[in-house]
């Protein structure tokens, strides 16, 4: 008889895990929209978070973002992370979780994929 409280990779993220995913991401979207993390390389509000995926544990959570007009994004990236620490403190006094997780930012490149799949499937249909 299997466990019900084991969990596997192949099971895919909890909804707990879904639900921290979309607090964190709701609060993280209104600290950097309201400008609250003042550093310098920051992206304006012409970003997106579009996807925060926390560990089983909620210590840790990747957060997706995309700029809009933006193809290269490497330096908002790098920005992001490096001012993770204040945007941490920020968040934690936005949202009520036992811990703040540690954040870690990378670009969403989602939206160009489909774009170039998009792209593909048109050439053969025409």
């Amino acid at each position: 008889m299997a466990n019900r409280f084991s969990s596997t990779s192949s099971a895919g993220p909890s909804q707990r895990q879904l639900r921290a995913g979309e607090l964190i991401r709701h609060a993280l979207a209104e600290i950097l929209m309201r400008g609250e993390v003042h550093e310098d390389g920051l992206p304006g509000a012409a970003m997106t978070i579009t996807e925060v995926k926390a560990s089983p544990d909620l210590r840790n959570a990747t957060v997706y973002f995309s700029v809009l007009g933006k193809d290269d994004v490497a330096d908002d990236e790098a920005a992001l992370n490096a001012a993770a620490g204040k945007i941490r403190t920020a968040l934690g006094r936005k949202i009520t979780m036992k811990f703040t997780p540690q954040l870690v930012f990378r670009a969403d490149g989602s939206f160009e994929e489909a774009a170039r799949i998009d792209a593909l499937l048109k050439g053969r249909a025409g």
